[in-house]
């Protein structure tokens, strides 16, 4: 008699991309789509520049992912710079063209401003913007969660608390920032399980292209960077061994998660398909015959 075998688990997996701002990004953009829509993702999300300055970009992007790929796209909303009535409108816009999802958020302070501040006749916040999403009826909605302390936030707590009522508020599910080591997700799911948050909450993933880059985006948003792996980095660096080392860590991360119960995936692609698609492939992620040849 043999051992049985158990099969490899496979999670689903969404992504996010932005909307280009030239003509050289437009290419790009739909390159890193098509090259993606094949892994057949659950559903693919389009940011929304800091204080709405893509907001239109993202409205075509939106559309044009959902009507030419047929994928299901998360269209990003955010309260910034607007009001309540053009929010909704904007909303509404989507719901239009057959779009069914939402990721809705605060959105960060526009360029040159310290801190986000509600437009005098916007929403305040997230938690008002899902109110309002949730009582049209008409989307799903996801929004955004912090495993480690949000730059706004006292302390990992306050995160954890704002999510429990964002939840509350209407949302139906949570995409994580980035992280980079597994139990800092997983500690954070514990605390959100502990809350009271029985939404699914899908972990952030970075492949990452740049680690200049990479540190840089850390800091912004609160993202603690190991020191084994920035010692790792340097030592590629110097080897010119980056692009393995990337993927390896990714894949390993992403395998670590599985292994713990995780069953969603979000990779933030940064428009640039192959390192996501390298970790799909070696996830057992291949792609669907049907979408192979996607328009």
């Amino acid at each position: 008699m043999t051992a049985a075998t158990t099969a490899p688990k496979t999670p689903r997996i969404s992504f996010e991309f932005f909307p280009p701002q030239s003509l050289e990004a437009s290419f790009r953009l739909w390159d890193t789509v098509r090259a993606l829509a094949p892994l057949a993702p659950s559903f693919s999300s389009v940011t929304y520049g800091a204080g709405g300055t893509t907001r239109d970009l993202t409205h075509e992007a939106v559309a044009t992912i959902h009507k030419n790929y047929g994928l299901n796209v998360a269209a990003h909303l955010t309260c910034v710079d607007a009001t309540r009535e053009e929010t909704l409108k904007i909303a509404n816009s989507y719901a239009d063209v057959g779009v069914k999802e939402i990721v809705a958020l605060r959105g960060d302070a526009p360029k040159g401003a310290d801190k986000f501040t509600p437009h005098p006749e916007g929403f305040a916040d997230a938690c008002e913007l899902i109110e309002a999403l949730s009582d049209t009826g008409k989307f799903k909605i996801r929004v955004g969660a912090y495993p480690e302390p949000h730059p706004d936030a006292p302390n990992a707590q306050a995160d954890v608390d704002w999510l429990k009522r964002k939840i509350d508020a209407g949302a139906d599910s949570a995409i994580t920032q980035f992280f980079f080591e597994a139990d800092t997700f997983f500690r954070f799911r514990d605390r959100c399980e502990k809350a009271g948050i029985d939404a699914p909450i899908i972990p952030g993933i970075l492949p990452i292209q740049s680690w200049a880059g990479t540190q840089r985006f850390a800091a912004r948003c609160g993202t603690s960077v190991p020191s084994w792996v920035a010692d790792a980095f340097e030592k590629a660096e110097r080897d010119d061994r980056t692009e393995l080392l990337a993927t390896s860590l990714c894949t390993e991360l992403c395998s670590e998660l599985i292994d713990g119960g995780v069953e969603d995936l979000h990779f933030y692609t940064l428009n640039r398909p192959e390192r996501t698609r390298d970790v799909c492939h070696a996830l057992g992620i291949t792609p669907e015959a049907s979408l192979e040849n996607v328009a």
